[in-house]
């Protein structure tokens, strides 16, 4: 077992800054410059507690420099907000996309937080008149929120995921029209999440769905699924770093095995891209 559970800066993350972006992304920093993949994503392709995440496996793997943009428990708006990221990623020769839930998105029923994407604001006239009973300062985070709407009152919830879908589709594509023009979306979890996209557990992006996928086709270049499988709590973690105190959120991230097998499933398809 090569865990560690150690004490605070246990695992370095090596915080960088490109340009003049007010977010810190994971290091190693690299050079915007020649040929790059560029990894957009969020807890999974950031790599919280892991050693290796899949993007830096990517690049041991295939030679081309990798720049890791993801953002822990980020959604689409980050990084469409952030002229920086979208303009390395319009420079990469490849864009890899973690597909991420459909939850995390400022809309017409409640808003988001703009950089921490999973910070639920507030609700807005519409969020209020389908759930009147609902007391929304109780909520600090989307997914707590929606997951109480939805046990409260599954039939009014419909309208609500319908729209998050809708617009998560209409994002994400365009999204993929401001980066470079060969794009690659990841998808983590999807053998743990029902038929709906209901999130299954780990990475599974939430709300997202196998049409709605079907719908980016014409738009991507490829679309890579990586399951979560089954392995012993133990191998789980081999390969993680972790503090004590934070053992229970570490069960909660796809944990290294996974990405190696996302590292894996991409370079024959970045190997034909590039």
């Amino acid at each position: 077992m090569t865990y560690e559970i150690l004490g605070p800066g246990a695992l370095d993350y090596l915080p960088c800054r490109y340009g003049m972006s007010k977010l810190n992304f994971r290091g190693p920093k690299r050079a915007l410059e020649g040929p790059y993949v560029a990894f957009l994503g969020g807890t999974t392709t950031f790599g919280k507690f892991i050693e290796q995440p899949y993007p830096l496996k990517v690049e041991h793997l295939t030679g081309v420099p990798s720049v890791n943009f993801g953002q822990i428990n980020a959604g689409l708006d980050v990084f469409m907000k952030e002229p920086v990221v979208m303009g390395a990623a319009r420079q990469a020769r490849v864009t890899v996309v973690e597909v991420l839930g459909a939850a995390n998105l400022s809309n017409r029923f409640y808003r988001v937080h703009p950089r921490r994407n999973d910070r639920f604001l507030r609700a807005g006239p519409l969020l209020k008149r389908l759930y009147p009973e609902v007391d929304f300062s109780q909520f600090n985070f989307t997914h707590h929120m929606l997951r109480h709407l939805h046990q409260h009152d599954a039939e009014r919830f419909a309208p609500l995921r319908s729209l998050l879908q809708a617009l998560w589709v209409r994002r994400m594509r365009k999204l993929v029209a401001q980066v470079s023009e060969e794009v690659v979306l990841v998808r983590f979890g999807a053998d743990k999440a029902d038929g709906r996209g209901a999130r299954g557990g780990g990475a599974c992006a939430a709300l997202v769905t196998d049409e709605m996928l079907d719908r980016l086709g014409a738009d991507v270049s490829a679309i890579v699924d990586i399951p979560l499988g089954s392995r012993s709590h133990a191998a789980e973690r081999s390969g993680m770093t972790f503090r004590l105190l934070e053992e229970d959120a570490a069960k909660t991230v796809a944990p290294p095995h996974v990405h190696t097998a996302a590292a894996q499933a991409l370079r024959p398809v970045l190997d034909r891209l590039m």
